[in-house]
């Protein structure tokens, strides 16, 4: 009896280690967020951002989702969630760049037509309509 429940924790810690060992790695890379910091007013679907920092990030970086979230600073308010359209890197695309914006009328914000999280070859178009 001794035997068999000594066996069964012993059981459970490796199986425990495993589940650990295998949930690490992806703990390490899910941090895709990116705080942008726009110095003056820009657009994204439903929403006009003031000058200041944002943060972007990936609703699920480890896979290849489009859904992209737009917060404060301080994550307390969203000011996007929504689905995007995967778009590859343009080769003409400044060293650096993140975000590419579109024309607007005087006065009125650009809108932010592509985020390129760091170190990808893909962006995520904004879906405006």
């Amino acid at each position: 009896m001794v035997m068999q429940r000594l066996k069964a924790v012993a059981l459970v810690g490796v199986l425990t280690g495993l589940v650990l060992a295998t949930a690490s790695p992806k703990a390490v890379t899910l941090d895709r967020a990116m705080y942008l910091t726009f110095s003056r007013s820009v657009a994204i679907p439903g929403a006009e951002l003031a000058a200041g920092t944002y943060v972007f990030e990936l609703a699920s970086p480890m896979s290849e989702t489009s859904i992209v979230r737009v917060a404060s600073r301080d994550h307390k308010k969203t000011y996007l969630l929504a689905f995007t359209n995967v778009v590859d890197r343009p080769a003409n695309l400044k060293s650096g760049q993140v975000v590419t914006l579109g024309e607007s009328a005087k006065g009125v914000p650009p809108p932010i037509t592509t985020w390129f999280p760091d170190d990808s070859s893909t962006g995520r178009q904004f879906i405006y309509r």
